[in-house]
């Protein structure tokens, strides 16, 4: 059984991780949250039995074998480096850092204490997703030519706060959604992305400069090509995902989710059949591939790797669409 420490007493972990962690064998021990009254509340409202106030207390708890990271962006690198060097296994939220150096730094700490490293991508889980990639592989719409992602979402109060005001952090919503596009477009496709272009949009909510919706499109080294849209600001929009080849086009819809919903149409020559989707909770999927990996029996869902290709993707994203160019995807790997 994996123990678990969470770095950051974080919405998404109360929502999703906690109860993935636990569905899947594994069991939270101890949260860190620098405010003692906050992490102590936190602690007892989810059934966590230890609560600390520092990294280092947390990180040096012999029950501790995994941490979950969930602060904001610009506190990973020096808290997953720590966790690596203390032998802890590592899940962080996306984006995996800042700046690239950062992300590759992080990997080579993970890779240098011999642990576990993933990021928490939780769309490469969905049902609708894998469905797409795996028809994809077997030639159903024949050679893929472009998509379209349409993730313009609206984003609850209770979660507005840094993403919409501190640059420092990672606000703004290309390192909070673009960064999902771009790695679910290379699980499905298993293709990368070598080019961006993009143009932002401050539609009201953002803060301090930072966009909160973004148009732009990504080329692939085969030649692919993916129109996206992401925005905080749609309240009545629904996700979608579409992928269009030389025999056939793919259209998924209300897939760009946390929930485990959806569907996916295959539109060829024969007409449109709905394919079959097993669906899961994508955290559980996700969780039950990392105790995989930590006991030596698989591989995490979104590597190290994985992070630093949407990352950097993200990145490429920013800058086309501040200077008004085409940039490149520069991943360093």
């Amino acid at each position: 059984m994996t123990r678990w420490g969470l770095i950051g007493a974080s919405t998404i972990a109360r929502e999703w991780v906690i109860g993935a962690i636990r569905a899947t064998g594994g069991e939270v021990v101890c949260v860190m949250s620098t405010s003692a009254e906050r992490g102590a509340a936190y602690a007892r409202d989810n059934g966590i039995v230890r609560s600390v106030t520092s990294l280092d207390d947390l990180l040096g708890d012999p029950q501790v074998d995994a941490v979950y990271i969930s602060t904001t962006n610009e506190l990973h690198r020096d808290q997953a480096i720590a966790a690596a060097h203390a032998g802890k296994h590592i899940l962080c939220e996306k984006p995996l850092a800042m700046t690239l150096d950062d992300a590759h730094a992080m990997l080579a700490a993970a890779r240098q204490a011999g642990v576990v490293l993933a990021t928490n991508h939780h769309l490469r889980n969905a049902a609708s997703h894998r469905a797409m990639r795996d028809a994809i592989a077997a030639g159903r719409i024949g050679k893929p030519l472009a998509a379209r992602v349409f993730h313009a979402v609206f984003l609850p109060p209770h979660l507005q706060g840094w993403r919409l005001d501190r640059p420092e952090a990672g606000g703004g919503v290309i390192l909070d959604i673009t960064v999902h596009d771009a790695d679910t477009l290379r699980f499905v496709l298993g293709d990368d992305p070598v080019e961006a272009v993009a143009l932002g949009q401050s539609g009201g909510m953002g803060q301090s400069g930072l966009e909160d919706g973004v148009m732009g499109v990504l080329r692939f080294r085969s030649g692919f090509i993916a129109q996206f849209h992401d925005a905080f600001t749609a309240k009545f929009a629904d996700t979608g995902f579409e992928v269009h080849g030389t025999e056939g086009s793919l259209v998924a819809r209300n897939v760009m989710t946390q929930r485990p919903v959806g569907t996916v149409t295959l539109r060829d020559a024969s007409g449109e059949n709905e394919l079959p989707l097993e669906q899961r909770n994508l955290y559980e999927t996700a969780l039950q591939a990392f105790h995989a990996a930590v006991a030596g029996k698989g591989a995490v869902s979104a590597s190290g790797e994985d992070s630093i290709w949407s990352l950097a993707t993200g990145l490429a994203v920013v800058e086309a669409a501040r200077t008004g160019r085409a940039v490149a995807v520069e991943p360093g790997l």
